[in-house]
């Protein structure tokens, strides 16, 4: 790895500046191919992006500036100003309440009871909850809620843990509850600011949206993306570092038993810092070496964003000395494709390589 200057590493002193990346001549191509009884019966082309903590892009696979939402890869992101301005301080939010901030959780017990003590903590109730309720990302919770015949509430949205945090920063400042997931609202303008400067693009060059759970998402370059989560894995602010150790600590709260955002970061040990979007989006921090991916699975197939990612770091892995063990990763590297009798016909597997700069 070539080595790379000093740099800043508080993201709130002054935003980092993001050299301007040309797109390149598609050089490298990475796929998921779906296959059935041996045959590949659909292709999956994935764009990444690897770029330094210097904001310079080490390598790619099809339009690495491919602008696409961030969605749920961007929860660390909105959680900074709820532990910056001093919001997790004032209720009370430790470890576990800062990681399910940054949460896609699959709605176990332990994450919707974590969720309503954020919200008791701030003043709040689950009535403020902006977020609709959805089936559970976990199969296994979904199917116990089913048979159990529970209402669903918001406290089982996936996003329930931001949302609390979003809902106490609020309280913090005295601003009105009513709106705080809505463009305009301070909440959102204090994280789009804080977007802004952690991926170094200026505010008006974000595409907003409204996310699944009511929230602004923000769309922007795959190299922005792999900036922000480079620099965030290496930073010294002591909010990332809070945020990040908090992940690290309790990837069980980011995502759930058998999920992959969970299981890697468990396995990698430090190594690496992951977290899942929707639509097929998929973004890590890997700290020792001070890079940053992000990749979008182009026809949005969620299924294909872990084996894409997998694929992705044992493409570094070798180049970069990256320890990343696979033991007991197997699902994720090449998930099985089930019939309705639960037998195995097939799989998604990862093709292709990456273009280094």
């Amino acid at each position: 790895m070539r080595p790379g200057g000093p740099i800043p590493h508080s993201a709130s002193a002054r935003p980092y500046p993001v050299p301007a990346m040309a797109r390149p001549t598609p050089m490298a191509t990475l796929v998921i191919e779906s296959t059935r009884s041996g045959f590949v019966e659909s292709l999956h082309t994935v764009s990444v992006a690897v770029v330094s903590a210097e904001g310079t892009r080490v390598a790619y696979a099809g339009d690495p500036e491919r602008v696409t939402f961030w969605r749920s890869a961007a929860k660390p992101f909105q959680s900074l100003p709820m532990v910056q301005d001093g919001a997790a301080d004032r209720y009370g939010f430790g470890p576990r309440e800062l990681a399910l901030s940054c949460a896609s959780h699959s709605s176990e017990p332990v994450h919707r009871a974590l969720a309503m003590q954020m919200l008791s903590a701030s003043g709040c109730e689950e009535r403020h909850l902006a977020c609709g309720p959805h089936p559970p990302l976990s199969p296994a919770v979904a199917e116990e809620a089913l048979k159990a015949g529970v209402v669903l509430t918001p406290r089982w949205n996936n996003c329930s843990g931001k949302h609390a945090g979003m809902l106490a920063l609020a309280r913090h400042h005295g601003w009105d509850v009513h709106g705080y997931a809505s463009d305009g609202h301070p909440v959102q303008e204090r994280i789009q600011d804080e977007i802004a400067k952690w991926t170094g693009l200026p505010r008006d060059a974000l595409v907003k949206a409204v996310d699944g759970c009511r929230a602004v998402c923000f769309g922007l370059p795959l190299s922005a993306m792999a900036t922000a989560w480079a620099r965030f894995g290496i930073s010294e602010a002591p909010a990332a570092q809070r945020l990040r150790d908090a992940m690290l600590a309790h990837p069980e709260l980011v995502a759930g038993r058998g999920r992959a955002c969970t299981e890697l970061m468990t396995a990698f040990k430090g190594e690496a810092v992951v977290k899942i979007g929707a639509e097929g989006v998929y973004c890590a921090a890997l700290p020792r070496v001070r890079l940053g991916v992000a990749l979008k699975v182009e026809d949005g197939d969620a299924r294909c964003a872990a084996p894409a990612l997998l694929a992705v770091l044992r493409l570094l892995a070798e180049p970069y000395g990256l320890g990343l063990p696979m033991e007991g990763l197997a699902h994720h590297v090449e998930p099985r494709i089930l019939d309705t009798r639960n037998e195995v016909v097939g799989s998604l597997r990862a093709g292709g390589t990456l273009a280094f700069a």
